[in-house]
């Protein structure tokens, strides 16, 4: 495969262990463009690496796992700069990153250290496994600044925590803490920040002990029932392409930019 340059993300591999650490902490490892071709390329060279047999994902720094796209990187045409025109007109490639995570045929480990909002929440639930920092805080944001994922974000995210959960989280925006995030089944195993990443370790090294054949199998398995979503998410990125476009979208960018109040009452005449 070959080798990407890589800025936004550090990859290393050890040991059947490969390590993908988100690297923007200035901003809290929001991701641009060209953070998530960095991702996917790295998942990638996982998966066609046949010693690795696990992925860890993880964030830089000690505030932040991910707190989804960076709002500065928004053009004035509502989508992503530097997007090469990917991601079916909304300028990131972050349904082919979604997928990527999901059929990879080994077991990917969320590290979750800090904040995980927004579409970094969405990645952290896309994950088999999620081990977080008893810091960590989770939660939606897209309807306050005028984004959403009506795909594997909210459908899938309902298949874990149940419909109602689900529509809380994304109605209302509120965070979550860790301990919260493991009652309502989002998160595996609450640690110590200091423990994090070798608690993952730890079992991301248990699982090398088991047969990558039949890992690979189960996971197949696992993502037949929710397969269905891939059809739901290509309409959901479509949509927000174009739905970027638009004042009430703009709306909550500038808002977020501003450090002002949100007003989208007007969008209601």
């Amino acid at each position: 495969m070959k080798t990407m340059e890589l800025t936004d993300v550090i990859y290393e591999k050890k040991g059947g262990i490969a390590k993908i650490t988100m690297n923007r902490p200035k901003v809290y490892n929001a991701f641009r463009a060209r953070t998530i071709q960095e991702l996917i390329w790295a998942f990638r060279d996982a998966w066609d690496d046949n010693r690795v047999g696990v992925v860890i994902l993880t964030g830089a720094g000690e505030k932040a796992f991910c707190v989804g796209g960076d709002q500065k990187e928004k053009g004035e045409e509502g989508g992503y700069n530097h997007s090469g025109g990917l991601g079916g007109g909304m300028g990131l490639e972050i349904e082919t990153l979604h997928q990527t995570i999901r059929n990879i045929p080994k077991p990917v480990i969320a590290a979750v250290n800090g904040f995980a909002i927004g579409g970094g929440h969405v990645l952290h639930v896309i994950c088999d496994l999620t081990i977080a920092s008893d810091k960590a805080k989770f939660g939606q944001s897209g309807p306050k600044v005028g984004s959403y994922d009506a795909g594997f974000g909210s459908a899938y995210l309902a298949r874990i925590v149940g419909e109602k959960k689900a529509r809380e989280i994304w109605y209302l925006c509120e965070q979550y803490s860790a301990q919260e995030a493991k009652e309502m089944g989002l998160v595996n195993k609450i640690v110590e920040p200091e423990q994090l990443h070798k608690a993952a370790e730890e079992w991301a090294r248990k699982i090398l002990d088991k047969s990558p054949t039949a890992l690979k199998m189960l996971k197949y398995s696992f993502n037949a029932d929710s397969a269905n979503i891939q059809g739901i998410s290509q309409l959901s990125m479509g949509s927000l392409a174009m739905f970027y476009n638009t004042q009430e979208s703009e709306e909550g960018k500038n808002a977020f930019l501003e450090k002002r109040p949100v007003d989208f009452k007007k969008f209601r005449g």
